[in-house]
């Protein structure tokens, strides 16, 4: 029994090994077969690889740069190859994916571009000023001393006629005594012969001429019936008046009075300026991208900043054929009446003018869809599923919130309205587009050599967060934070606008976020500016 026993645990234990023996052989052989296959997988990889060209090479750092040949980038990465059907190009060039989480944190907005008729509203700042067809200057014509003012305020109100000052002169006095000696002598001659009559006459003629060169008024003539002439300011008892009396030619106000009472006046020296206001003028001061838009005789709504809410209807009466170098301006002409006296010359005024060019329906997006990149002008079309699409537009006319746009889009598709400065700085938009280029890289550069480190790149934008100090014609001046990407601290400094549109409905002091490149060595322009919007205040609970 023992030894049948033993047999039997001996053949159990080779079993065991026999079986471990196959084991080890039949994983050994699953193991060879399967990197025979990963091997020959790999081969066929490398074969299909060496078929299929790239058609460029991207940054590997995700930046908006291509090459048409391998190169490396500053750090000494290999630029990564990119080959057509490639998901990370679709993916990369065509359009940016935001999650649904994420756009609704964000608050993404769209709008469905369709057709409207589209009219432009034009607004300028103007001023109020007198009509210059108005206005009168009182200068003599002779040397003279002013002797008595009867009018000493300036702003004062005159009416036609009225007596302004006196004046006294040695050569009028002189010019009345020869008129009066003349006179005399033809009352003398009247029974003289005629032709001896008539040479008096003459004389009598000559030296009231004079006199009235002189602008002396007609009414210190008095009429003499004998010998049909006139004798000047001489009364009944022959005395000739020492001054003469200087009245206003109109109805208006005192602009400027350079006369005082005692003081020394030159031959056409200014001692008046009276103006009539019951019509003035505001100048107002258009841009030169608006003033192919006007023409005279529009009809335009002008409001006085120092009377809210009351609008006066007027019309353009002349557009000056000139443009101011520096703010790039024209001036544009209109007439108000003001039988009332309430408008000033000073007063500020908004005009707005209502532009409608024709009937026909355009495409058109609001303002705030589109994004400004340096070069060209971009809207995010909402392809949905979270994928939104970066398209080149090219922009037609605008108005006070809405662009036309003459290509780039179609009707009935949505393009982003809100937040879509966010989406730029949360996806990285920027590489988006560069990839996007003009639709095609390969199409680029295909037939480009390498041109090496002096490449002309596009303006890099940077973004930066600020107060809005004060605007000018085509500038503004921001007290920003630093920015880090350039080394700046925070400062205060002046940039240029890309377009006047881009401050509308900001004020100086507000909060902005804005983006700005590099124009030129040292030369820095903003092309978006966003208003960062102000939290509202909490209310305490009873």
């Amino acid at each position: 029994m023992k030894l049948a026993t033993k047999n039997m645990n001996g053949k159990s234990k080779l079993g065991k090994v026999i079986w471990g023996l196959v084991a080890l052989l039949l994983i050994g052989l699953g193991y060879w077969s399967g990197m025979q296959r990963s091997v020959h997988v790999a081969q066929q990889n490398v074969t299909a690889q060496a078929e299929r060209k790239p058609l460029f090479y991207r940054n590997p750092m995700g930046l908006p740069d291509t090459s048409p040949v391998p190169k490396k980038d500053a750090m000494g990465m290999d630029y990564i190859p990119v080959f057509a059907g490639d998901e990370s190009v679709a993916g990369s060039s065509q359009h940016v994916t935001i999650s649904v989480e994420k756009i609704q944190k964000l608050g993404v907005k769209n709008i469905v571009v369709g057709k409207q008729v589209f009219t432009q509203t034009v607004r300028a700042v103007g001023r109020v000023e007198p009509n210059e067809r108005s206005i009168h200057i009182i200068a003599p014509k002779f040397e003279g001393w002013v002797e008595q003012l009867h009018v000493n305020t300036t702003g004062a109100e005159v009416h036609v006629g009225q007596a302004l000052f006196e004046a006294y002169s040695p050569e009028l006095l002189s010019a009345q005594r020869e008129y009066q000696i003349a006179v005399q002598g033809a009352a003398a001659m009247k029974n003289a012969s005629p032709e001896a009559l008539a040479n008096m006459n003459n004389l009598v003629n000559s030296s009231l001429a004079r006199l009235k060169n002189w602008d002396v008024a007609p009414e210190t003539l008095r009429p003499q019936s004998e010998a049909g002439v006139s004798k000047s300011d001489v009364n009944k008892s022959g005395e000739i008046k020492r001054t003469i009396t200087f009245r206003s030619p109109v109805r208006g106000i005192v602009l400027d009075k350079l006369a005082l009472k005692g003081m020394r006046f030159m031959p056409g020296e200014t001692l008046f300026k009276i103006a009539d206001l019951s019509k003035l003028w505001v100048i107002a001061d258009v841009f030169e991208q608006d003033i192919a838009l006007l023409k005279t005789g529009q009809a335009a709504q002008v409001s006085i900043d120092a009377f809210p809410g009351k609008e006066l209807t007027t019309h353009i009466s002349y557009i000056y054929p000139t443009i101011n170098e520096q703010t790039r301006t024209a001036q544009v002409r209109l007439e108000l009446n003001n039988a009332d006296g309430q408008l000033r010359p000073g007063m500020f005024a908004q005009v707005t003018l209502a532009i409608k060019n024709n009937q026909q329906a355009v495409l058109v997006v609001p303002d705030v869809a589109i994004i400004y990149s340096g070069r060209r002008e971009l809207v995010l079309v909402d392809l949905g599923a979270g994928k939104f699409e970066p398209r080149v537009v090219k922009l037609g006319r605008q108005s006070d919130d809405q662009i036309e746009i003459l290509a780039g889009v179609a009707e009935g598709e949505k393009v982003v309205v809100s937040a879509n400065f966010l989406i730029d700085a949360e996806s990285n938009l920027k590489a988006a587009i560069a990839g996007f280029g003009e639709q095609s890289a390969p199409a680029r550069t295909a037939n480009k050599a390498p041109q090496g480190d002096n490449d002309v790149q596009p303006a890099q934008t940077h973004r930066g967060v600020g107060i809005l100090d004060a605007t000018d014609a085509g500038s503004v001046t921001i007290t920003h934070s630093a920015i880090a990407a350039l080394g700046w601290p925070a400062m205060s400094m002046n940039f240029n606008l890309a377009h006047a549109g881009l401050i509308k409905g900001i004020k100086p002091g507000e909060e902005i976020d804005f983006e700005f490149v590099e124009r030129q060595p040292g030369v820095w322009e903003v092309t978006k500016i966003i208003k960062v919007a102000q939290p509202a205040p909490t209310r305490k609970g009873h």
